[in-house]
């Protein structure tokens, strides 16, 4: 009898500890990079286009953030929501790749909807969990971003394809820009 309760406690205490460890929350590149310590951070903040959307308009900027001879460019997308703003930042490099999966995305759309599935969706998801893509739903493609990984009322539903690829394109071109300015 003695055994069977030490095999039980045994067991509990390892499921126990198992289930009780906490999941390690993965940094995004731009809180490892503006998180640095005992150096003096320096960000500035450029106006970009605004994004059209389903319900509206978001607005768009560039974040240069400088660390001693260190500088990065983030293009940041917000909305406000009911409760709070919800924020994706993406790296520059990560800006290139977005825009190339948006050409990928667009060469599958057509073949997509002619498939007439119940829901599919297609999509392109950064290191940060920044996600664009689509889903096609009665036959009919939608566009939308995921502005974070975790939460809710973090997707935003794009009006118009063109005005999104002109807007990343001119984030493109400015921070082009900015990084040959001292």
């Amino acid at each position: 009898m003695k055994k069977l309760q030490l095999i039980l406690v045994s067991l509990l205490f390892i499921f126990h500890s198992c289930y009780s460890q906490e999941k390690e929350v993965q940094k995004t590149k731009i809180d490892e990079f503006s998180s640095a310590t005992g150096e003096i951070i320096k960000y500035t903040d450029y106006e970009a286009e605004t994004l059209s959307i389903s319900y509206g308009v978001v607005k768009t900027k560039i974040r240069k953030f400088s660390i001693s001879d260190n500088t990065k460019f983030f293009f940041q997308i917000s909305k406000k929501g009911k409760y709070s703003t919800k924020k994706a930042s993406i790296a520059y490099e990560d800006l290139l790749e977005v825009n190339k999966a948006i050409n990928v995305l667009k060469a599958s759309i057509i073949s997509d909807e002619a498939s007439n599935p119940s829901y599919l969706e297609n999509k392109f998801v950064s290191d940060d969990g920044f996600q664009v893509g689509y889903y096609v739903s009665g036959g009919k493609a939608s566009w939308y971003i995921s502005l974070e990984k975790y939460g809710s009322d973090n997707s935003i539903f794009i009006k118009d394809l063109d005005n999104l690829e002109s807007v990343l394109n001119d984030a493109i071109e400015k921070i082009k820009v900015l990084k040959k300015q001292p």
